[in-house]
């Protein structure tokens, strides 16, 4: 086996404690937090990371729950007193989002889950420097500094955001 299966066996099965103390840390962390390398190797070797310049990982924490209309607290005629969800979207998709807004010159390659306790759900993003002469003549990643991928995350192209369901914008002039 190589050491990625390994790893991939390890987070099956996780040791509660230092999960538990991982997760202590990182709920007094800020919301995005910038990391010198993946917690998940293996999983982000297969969504497309490299240890490379112009690509970073970002873990980004997103509250749970919430995600329905507050209860009306007037008389209304029973038709308008459906409770609708507001967000449509994946957790997934949703940090994506959040990410890419502290980092507004790059976009997002993928993503993927870390963690989760009873308020908060983190995911990891894999964010790419567009301009970055590294990324620009790399073969396998220069597709993404085409105008055609500009704003990725928020015309629903991501993985997780095609997983949500929800339909993607047609393509405009950019």
């Amino acid at each position: 086996m190589g050491v990625y299966k390994y790893i991939r066996e390890a987070w099956k099965k996780p040791d509660s404690t230092l999960a538990k103390e991982r997760l202590l840390v990182w709920r007094r962390e800020p919301v995005t937090v910038r990391l010198a390398k993946p917690t998940r190797l293996d999983r982000a070797r297969s969504l497309g990371y490299k240890a490379k310049p112009g690509i970073f990982v970002v873990r980004q924490r997103v509250k749970r729950g919430g995600r329905m209309r507050p209860k009306f607290k007037g008389g209304r005629r029973p038709k308008t007193m459906r409770r609708k969800k507001i967000v449509n979207k994946s957790y997934q998709w949703v940090c994506e989002e959040r990410a890419i807004r502290k980092y507004p010159n790059c976009e997002v390659l993928n993503s993927y889950y870390v963690a989760i306790d009873g308020q908060h759900i983190w995911y990891e993003v894999i964010i790419v420097d567009r301009d970055h002469p590294a990324i620009k003549s790399d073969k396998q990643l220069s597709w993404i500094t085409t105008k055609n991928h500009k704003g990725r995350v928020q015309r629903g192209l991501t993985g997780a955001a095609k997983r949500s369901g929800k339909p993607q914008k047609a393509l405009k002039h950019l």
